[in-house]
């Protein structure tokens, strides 16, 4: 079964292949048969995993197509749209795609890696700086964790907002790619500094000075890492990726982490799919960010309880936390 799965898998990687890189979809549904960042990269991390050729070679291609679009100050697209009538570029719908920037430094590096070629992050090394200036404007306030707005990353219709969990740990990991070719000691401060403030204000029993005191001391963080934070304070709902990434960041002690897999294995115990959902505990209209969630949608609303972003599984958020 596990080698038809592969198979199927890579059979689709080639579906999605197109002359400008990996889409988003085989089908031409919504806005997804078109290059996507996100989408884009991790089509291109499995193509490396794979030692596909064919695929490695579309990987390339699609980050030509991100980085030929970036914008002067510095954005990736959030996807880019080849028609008749010439190319789309896209930043972002209600509002901009942060992560985009750090899949972008992320697919970058893994290639050079992979093919153990230098020089392919030297090619890039302009387009990569001014990525990397543009998190670090950001953050807004100069204290090392970016300000996310709401709709901004690839969650684009869940209620995350502020300092975003996933986006400050995507950051971690494409500077530490980067970093791993120009030995940076900037960078590197960099990569400790938004590591420390994740530690003391996402984990539990934190003793040192937190950005939003009070909220933190009312959050309560026990069994996992709250998904996002803000001025309004806390917002405690489990997300899957963003703890995917902290594991292979080994952020957390072996405790913590050991905590967290008890978790999981608690929510999918009450699911019939036995998957882990992206985002958890679901959002009920009874409660207070109802609301700001049913409101978050440009076209439908997709997230009832249980499903899209709201307690529904993703195939790829499990295989990263696999």
């Amino acid at each position: 079964m596990s080698s038809l799965v592969y198979h199927k898998a890579i059979e689709l990687l080639h579906r999605v292949s197109s002359p400008q890189g990996f889409e988003a979809s085989a089908n031409d549904v919504s806005n997804y048969k078109r290059v996507w960042a996100r989408d884009g990269v991790i089509c291109g991390l499995a193509a490396l995993a794979s030692n596909d050729e064919e695929l490695i070679a579309t990987f390339q291609k699609t980050l030509q197509t991100l980085a030929d679009h970036q914008h002067e100050i510095g954005t990736i697209p959030s996807n880019v749209n080849f028609t008749e009538k010439g190319v789309e570029v896209s930043y972002g719908g209600l509002a901009g795609r942060v992560d985009a920037v750090s899949w972008f430094i992320i697919g970058v590096c893994q290639l050079a890696h992979y093919k153990d070629d230098s020089e392919i992050v030297k090619f890039y090394s302009k387009r990569i700086e001014k990525a990397i200036h543009l998190l670090e404007c950001w953050e807004f306030n100069n204290n090392h964790l970016m300000y996310v707005p709401i709709s901004g990353n690839w969650a684009d219709e869940y209620i995350t907002d502020g300092y975003v969990l996933y986006d400050q740990l995507l950051r971690i990991w494409a500077l530490k790619s980067y970093n791993h070719f120009i030995q940076s000691e900037k960078i590197a401060f960099k990569i400790w500094a938004i590591t420390e403030k994740i530690v003391h204000n996402f984990l539990p029993n934190s003793k040192v000075e937190k950005v939003h005191p009070k909220a933190y001391h009312e959050a309560e963080i026990k069994e996992f890492m709250p998904c996002s934070f803000s001025p309004s304070g806390y917002k405690m709902y489990f997300d899957a990726f963003a703890h995917s990434l902290a594991f292979l960041l080994s952020i957390g002690d072996t405790d913590f982490q050991k905590t967290v897999i008890n978790y999981t294995k608690k929510i999918k115990g009450n699911l019939p799919l036995k998957l882990v959902p992206a985002f958890w505990p679901p959002i009920h209209p009874t409660d207070w960010v109802w609301n700001i969630l049913k409101s978050n949608c440009k076209y439908e609303f997709r997230n009832q309880p249980y499903e899209f972003h709201n307690g529904g599984s993703w195939p790829m958020v499990n295989g990263f936390l696999a």
